[in-house]
């Protein structure tokens, strides 16, 4: 009977062993290597995760540019150079199989940005200073 993987407990150690080894990789090949497309150029690059399968056999990467840019582009950017990515990391890592590289917009940075600037409004502030005036006041 085939094992069946149960993600709902999250990744296994193994997978996150193995997407910190790609993501290491991964960075080191993005900075030593000149990739031709123009959306690479001027744009320094952040492989934020890398998410593997069960098998490793295929890997989300999630990437952002450092600075503006717009991550949806260089994900498809890159996608087209993925290829080109996965024999490169066959050469850095000892891994049974060399993961498929699947490039996804990272927007984790963007959802900071957008609750930093809800919690610097004014009135947020004036009510999170209001609870923290409460607390003081009663010893429940």
């Amino acid at each position: 009977m085939a094992k069946r993987f149960d993600n709902s407990k999250g990744p296994s150690q193994r997978q996150l062993r193995a997407g910190e080894l790609v993501r290491h990789a991964l960075v080191d090949i993005l900075a030593r290597e000149g990739l031709r497309d123009p959306a690479f150029e001027s744009v320094m690059i952040s492989v934020t995760e890398v998410r593997p399968s069960p098998d490793l056999r295929s890997a989300k990467v999630y990437v952002a540019p450092l600075g503006p840019g717009d991550a949806k582009a260089l994900a498809a950017a890159l996608n087209k150079s993925a290829g080109f990515l996965r024999g490169r990391l066959g050469k850095e890592i000892a891994m049974k199989f060399t993961p498929e590289l699947h490039f996804h917009a990272d927007t984790s940075f963007d959802a900071a940005s957008q609750l930093d600037t809800v919690l610097s409004r004014p009135n947020v502030q004036r009510d999170l200073d209001g609870d923290e005036e409460g607390d003081e006041d009663g010893d429940a």
